[in-house]
């Protein structure tokens, strides 16, 4: 006759151990770090692609500005010009873009518009993620012009 359960007839409860708990978290954190900078290398590179389109749509929207206005905007106009109409220009049927931060690079930093003098060309200019002139990889300038 039996008295009491002994150690054999207990029940265990579920759950997990402090070391599989462990072994779960250490296997995270290495996922983690071989996967993070995977991601922000991929981030980098589709900003860098997401200027090139940029620009190229700034630089479609600056021919039609000169199809409706004769030129291209000054250099006091700005890429400006394309959102709002420049004072005393009967001819602007814009806006060119569909909103003003199109202006902008993926960064946040307005894309630099440089008209060249006499020969009607202009470059437009993204200094890339550090936001200064040259660089390479993701702070590389990306430039586009006509």
């Amino acid at each position: 006759m039996r008295l009491g359960k002994g150690r054999k007839g207990a029940r265990r409860e579920g759950g997990f151990t402090l070391m599989e708990m462990l072994v779960v978290l250490v296997l995270i954190g290495l996922i983690a770090a071989v996967a993070i900078p995977q991601v922000s290398r991929l981030m980098g590179s589709a900003k860098g692609k997401a200027a090139r389109i940029q620009l190229e749509t700034l630089n479609r929207s600056l021919a039609f500005y000169q199809l409706d206005n004769g030129a291209f905007p000054t250099a006091e106009q700005g890429l400006a010009a394309l959102w709002q109409a420049p004072a005393e220009l009967p001819t602007w049927n814009g806006p060119y873009v569909r909103a003003d931060t199109q202006l902008n690079d993926p960064w946040g930093r307005p894309v630099l518009y440089r008209l060249a003098e006499g020969n009607g060309s202009f470059t437009l200019t993204s200094l890339g993620a550090d936001g200064r002139e040259g660089g390479n990889g993701e702070d590389a300038d990306i430039s586009m012009g006509q």
